[in-house]
């Protein structure tokens, strides 16, 4: 099909973060730029590359701080300040080497979130806004943990537990499980900082969802364990923009991309990104 390339880009934070990149057969009509989860990485997507490159869209993933092949303690951020900027950072990269290209951010769970405060803060930098299986409520992890992050976050930021999260709650499909524990670049590391600045960040887009100025799509699993699906309800109903749309999948778990009824909310997604692009 078409190439594959990868490279580094220089982040808020001095280091270099990893990136790939897919190209299409034909010039590229549109450009979707994904942003993993806690524990994942750029290469995780590839039912959405597989899709996505024969409809001619031109596809970039980056490794988050402490992600995948990019350096840093894993599952740590001192401030989302820096994966705000490292987002503006990556799209500055991207419209370089692609000028005059729509383009349109895809977050998937702690990505989702990712993206909707970036959409927040720079809603003329995108065409679009996708967020799939994002945190924006109650969450599949201990409330113990949750507690224990709050109190060190000021003290011990770094402290680092395991989310507790089973592989499971990710998706129906056997495949994908097992994919998932033979992936020697996931993770399942939270830090103390990086649960705070979560929480603190889902607040502020609740309470900030009048403001979104951007087209945006929600997708979600009605059955989601680990991103509750009342949060998303909250924030969707709260969006006055007119162009939102909400997607919820019955029986569906957290990932998506990576469901037994993938090729649906593939076509789904297709199908508002052809509604997007002019």
């Amino acid at each position: 099909m078409g190439e594959h390339t990868q490279g580094t880009f220089q982040c808020i934070g001095g280091i270099e973060l990893y990136y790939q990149c897919w190209h299409p057969p034909a010039s590229p009509k549109g450009i979707l730029t994904i942003i993993h989860g806690l524990g994942g990485h750029s290469g995780l997507f590839k039912h959405i590359i597989d899709y996505f490159l024969p409809l001619n869209y031109k596809i970039y993933a980056c490794d988050l701080p402490g992600h995948g092949r990019s350096p840093g303690q894993r599952g740590y951020i001192k401030s989302w300040d820096e994966f705000r900027g490292d987002i503006d950072a990556f799209l500055s990269l991207i419209k370089q080497q692609n000028p005059h290209c729509p383009c349109f951010l895809y977050g998937n769970s702690l990505g989702g979130v990712i993206v909707l405060d970036y959409g927040l803060s720079y809603p003329e930098k995108i065409q679009g806004v996708i967020a799939a299986g994002a945190p924006l409520g109650r969450v599949g992890i201990s409330p113990f943990k949750l507690f224990i992050g709050q109190i060190l976050s000021r003290v011990w930021p770094r402290f680092s537990l395991d989310t507790g999260i089973p592989l499971e709650a990710g998706s129906r499909d056997q495949k994908a499980i097992e994919s998932y524990l033979n992936d020697s670049l996931r993770h399942r590391k939270g830090t103390a900082r990086l649960a705070t600045e979560l929480f603190t960040t889902v607040e502020k887009i609740q309470n900030n969802a009048s403001n979104l100025k951007v087209p945006l799509l929600i997708l979600h699993g009605e059955k989601d364990p680990v991103s509750l699906p009342e949060g998303v309800h909250t924030f969707f109903n709260h969006v006055t923009f007119a162009d939102k749309t909400f997607i919820e999948y019955p029986e569906a778990l957290h990932d998506l991309h990576n469901e037994l009824n993938y090729p649906e909310i593939m076509a789904d997604l297709a199908t508002w990104l052809e509604n997007h692009r002019q």
